[in-house]
């Protein structure tokens, strides 16, 4: 498969002179066309940072990102607005729906601003609504539907644009267990069903284990990385609490 994203002996220090924090150092990787990665490690290991760099949110100290073939590391600050909503697909952790805007209106913010045909907009958010299970209330505002509909309305305003890679920092941290099993469940629909490449922040150990590949970071570099391949989500949850604890022995310290 094709790469879509590609890390570069990245690096991204805060502070001056004796007083530098080092929140990824020398960091390479890979993420391919189609695949469904987390990152995870403690508190302060980068992957936050790292995750900030790619979606052009922080600049990077030195190294590059590849987004398909472009460095956006070389991107000038006009460009990149433009770069995020073309090639970007975000997942919040609090959906961020407007609710001024119906469902149909939030999920085709992004075409509107690239000032798309209104009858492609009104194609494509059918389509991907359609595909989404949402079609029936694409009319309605956010404050009238269900807590997994609104789910379901943020990750199709992330694929519309058919982006390039979709960047999720911590989805589920301020959602219940059902809430987000529901989502999970999505994220993984979007991934089988639709070929979405998903990069997913997370410090929780069942959401990871929905993913095809976990990276684990420790002091800005990569500590490990495991895939499912055949395994059972159950089986690779456990694979993953395992490499937790060589992280940093207590588990529960994972954020």
């Amino acid at each position: 498969m094709p790469k879509i994203l590609e890390v570069k002996n990245l690096k991204k220090y805060y502070g001056v002179k004796n007083n530098i924090t080092k929140a990824v150092n020398d960091l390479s990787l890979e993420v391919e066309k189609g695949e469904f990665t987390a990152i995870m490690g403690a508190s302060g290991s980068g992957k936050t940072t790292l995750l900030n760099c790619i979606s052009t949110i922080d600049e990077v100290t030195s190294g590059h990102i590849y987004i398909g073939n472009q460095d956006i590391t070389e991107l000038k600050e006009e460009d990149l607005a433009r770069f995020r909503r073309e090639n970007l697909g975000f997942i919040f952790q609090d959906f961020n729906l407007l609710d001024t805007l119906t469902i149909s209106e939030n999920i085709s913010l992004a075409l509107i601003i690239n000032k798309e045909d209104v009858g492609k907009v009104e194609e494509k958010v059918d389509d991907i609504a359609e595909k989404l299970g949402i079609k029936e209330i694409l009319n309605k505002y956010p404050y009238e539907v269900s807590g997994g509909q609104k789910q379901r309305c943020a990750c199709a305003r992330a694929l519309i644009n058919h982006p390039k890679i979709i960047l999720a920092d911590e989805p589920t941290g301020a959602l219940d267990s059902k809430s987000s099993r529901m989502l999970l469940e999505t994220m993984d629909e979007m991934n089988e069903n639709l070929n979405a490449t998903i990069l997913m922040v997370t410090h929780d150990t069942f959401s990871a284990s929905f993913c095809r590949r976990v990276l684990f970071l420790k002091d800005g570099k990569i500590f490990n990385e495991i895939r499912k391949g055949e395994k059972s989500r159950k089986e690779f949850f456990n694979e993953i609490l395992d490499v937790l604890t060589l992280l940093g022995g207590d588990v529960s310290s994972v954020k």
